[in-house]
């Protein structure tokens, strides 16, 4: 039998209330809601596309920078896990035995921190390395996908906000190395195939 932590104590009440409170709500929000906490990752995914393109004008370091921000996402999303797997939160919907609109995982898929909070943060974080303007866009994305994780009923509070934290502070201390290193990156890069993704369009 696997041993796991109870979260509900540290802000349960909150919880059920958004939870009673997405069940009272009118069914399009709910559905728009569910829509974007399922596919909403995608949006930052399109972010970095978008970022990369217009870096590419710019020069090869800021291409490099850009072409960095997946891969921060990762490294994030890892450190991430590792601390699900070190803190073993179960799911409010297992503890609380609560409708939701998102069906309740089963047990061992661990609630804290968030993984969708800490790629979205992750990815907004690094973003605002590439372009200010797209970052702050991304950012709001990633409040509302942190938001939308307690709205299904996937998360709870703490959970979206240590996600938020990880993510966040895991892409500030890799884009501040990086932006140190770009340019050695960038001539590194461009003596491999790949350095093509570097060249002005």
């Amino acid at each position: 039998m696997i041993l796991a932590l109870d979260g509900s104590s540290i802000d349960g009440t909150a919880y059920t209330d958004v939870v009673r409170l997405a069940q009272r709500s009118p069914g399009w929000l709910d559905d728009a809601v569910s829509l974007w906490t399922t596919f909403g990752l995608a949006l930052f995914a399109a972010f970095m596309l978008v970022s990369w393109w217009r870096a590419r004008r710019i020069g090869a370091d800021a291409a490099m920078t850009a072409l960095a921000v997946p891969v921060v996402v990762v490294i994030a999303y890892g450190v991430n896990m590792c601390l699900k797997l070190a803190v073993r939160e179960d799911r409010p919907c297992q503890s609380l035995h609560v409708q939701t609109l998102e069906a309740c995982p089963a047990p061992g898929d661990w609630s804290f921190p968030s993984n969708h909070a800490a790629i979205a943060a992750a990815s907004a974080m690094a973003l605002v390395f590439v372009s200010r303007r797209l970052g702050a866009v991304a950012v709001l994305a990633a409040v509302a996908m942190g938001a939308s994780r307690v709205w299904v009923g996937a998360h709870y509070p703490h959970d979206v906000v240590a996600g938020v934290i990880v993510g966040g502070l895991v892409a500030l201390a890799a884009m501040l190395v990086l932006r140190q290193r770009s340019q050695a990156l960038a001539r590194w890069l461009a003596g491999w195939r790949l350095g093509a993704l570097l060249l002005t369009a």
